[in-house]
């Protein structure tokens, strides 16, 4: 009997030790893990960075395009503003922003830009302004002739050594062929985020997808439209809207599932922002990151020049077109294309979202004042590889959702909130984490913690108490 209980004491232990030891683990994983910005413990984080990117923009917009050239992220997640002059330098300190002396005002990049726009236009070619190293870079991919390079190169000399010549990999294309997909008779393509114009909902997707008048399904065998483009901008800008067939989008029109079960909202839109780390998904590959590298890109796909575009370092591949590009549940950009794939990397373009939203005259939809809030159809769930079949309104039971560094797609599509390529892993959007508020994705490991040191303290008291028996016992048999 004695035996059983020491036994039984040396279980207690070991495993209140095994507790310590995975309790620990899953604290210092949540907060390794947590994106930076994520979550609500962190609000004050996310507002500083906020008034910093605020502060370089009223920077660059007070003191001119002769004075500044640009404002990024850089790698310690600080604003930095381009400046000429030791004023403008001294101007940006006094806000709080790095400067950087550089030797090219912005209107200097953005005459250098007009000169290469007004060149003959060649297929597989692109160039941005890289506000970092200060210089507009020319991409060639590998579709371009020797001879056009010469070409190119010439009038790259003609302007300065403020252009920069690159050779890329792989070729410029359109993702045509997404986060849900939607299907057409030419193939399909990604919803991106839904808008309204305060009577209508609507998909905002890649203009490249189809033209207006374009029928779109939710499955390829489908006889039922999901909806129909009224009107795209493909080349020049690369945006369109599909109109759902019955004016209404689904339920949780602004919240996107992540397998079906967790979710993230999208709870307005924002300008991009140079060095900031982004999502974007896709059916094809479903959920990946990267960083934002330049702004106003100009690509020259076989199909049209596109200008105005965000580049980032986010693969994708065809099939991906019209997806969502996000961060923090903020809508970016819906995706144009690009370059390689998700297996050796390549440069990806975006449409603005904002830009686009703009100049079609809508606005992301609202969950409590906007029209069509009864279920319908919807997109369905998807995973990389295709659609699922299970649409957002079928669920059974609300989605939690969290806005805390939100990584949405569009509605049913893969979102999530960490750097993992398939979206799970750290900084996953949980609704159970998001429950315990500040604390968040440490509450369950300092849970564990917490139980193991208790079950420590039981099995202390039982064995403090079975030495005083005995030691009792023992000197009872003594007694007189």
């Amino acid at each position: 009997m004695r035996h059983a209980r020491r036994g039984v004491r040396r279980v207690m232990r070991l495993a209140a030790a095994g507790g310590l030891v995975c309790g620990a683990l899953m604290v210092t994983h949540a907060v390794a893990g947590e994106p930076s910005g994520a979550g609500t413990g962190t609000v004050g984080t996310l507002r500083a960075g906020g008034d910093q990117a605020r502060a370089a923009s009223e920077v660059v917009s007070r003191l001119g395009d002769t004075r500044t050239a640009g404002s990024w992220t850089g790698a310690d997640g600080r604003a930095v503003v381009g400046v000429t002059d030791a004023a403008a330098a001294a101007e940006a300190r006094r806000v709080g922003v790095a400067p950087k002396m550089v030797r090219y005002s912005m209107d200097r990049l953005r005459a250098a830009t007009e000169t290469l726009a007004a060149q003959p236009r060649v297929p597989g070619t692109a160039w941005v302004t890289d506000y970092s190293s200060n210089r507009i870079v020319v991409r060639a991919d590998s579709s371009v002739s020797a001879g056009d390079w010469s070409r190119l190169s010439g009038v790259a000399g003609s302007i300065g050594d403020v252009v920069r010549m690159e050779r890329t990999e792989g070729r410029f294309t359109t993702r045509v062929s997404a986060a849900a997909p939607i299907f057409t008779d030419g193939g399909r393509c990604s919803a991106g985020f839904n808008v309204t114009d305060g009577r209508d909902v609507y998909i905002l997707t890649a203009g490249h997808c189809g033209g207006a008048g374009t029928t779109w399904f939710r499955n390829p065998d489908d006889s039922r439209p999901l909806g129909t483009t009224v009107t795209a901008d493909f080349p020049g800008g690369d945006f369109a809207l599909v109109r759902y067939e019955d004016g209404a989008s689904l339920d949780d029109a602004d919240v996107v599932t992540l397998d079906g079960r967790r979710g993230v909202r999208i709870i307005g839109a924002a300008e991009p922002v140079v060095g900031q780390q982004v999502f974007r998904s896709g059916s094809t590959t479903g959920l990946r990151t990267g960083r934002i590298t330049a702004l106003d890109a100009t690509v020259n796909y076989p199909e049209g020049t596109v200008t105005g575009l965000i580049e980032t370092t986010v693969c994708a591949e065809r099939g991906d077109s019209g997806g969502p590009l996000f961060s923090r549940g903020l809508a970016l950009g819906v995706t144009s294309g690009g370059n390689g794939n998700c297996a050796r990397g390549g440069i990806t373009y975006f449409q603005p979202a904002l830009q686009a939203m703009q100049t079609l005259g809508v606005r992301l939809v609202d969950r409590d004042t906007d029209p069509g809030r009864q279920p319908s159809p919807g997109l369905p769930s998807s995973t990389p590889g295709g659609p699922s079949g299970d649409s957002a309104a079928d669920s059974p039971s609300p989605r939690p959702t969290s806005s805390a560094d939100a990584q949405a797609g569009p509605p049913g599509a893969p979102p999530g909130a960490g750097g993992t390529e398939d979206g799970s892993g750290p900084g996953t959007v949980s609704g159970i984490a998001d429950d315990f508020g500040p604390l968040g994705g440490v509450a369950p490991g300092l849970g564990v913690v917490g139980a193991s040191l208790v079950l420590l303290l039981i099995s202390r008291w039982i064995e403090a108490r079975q030495g005083r028996r005995n030691y009792q016992d023992y000197y009872s048999q003594t007694w007189a």
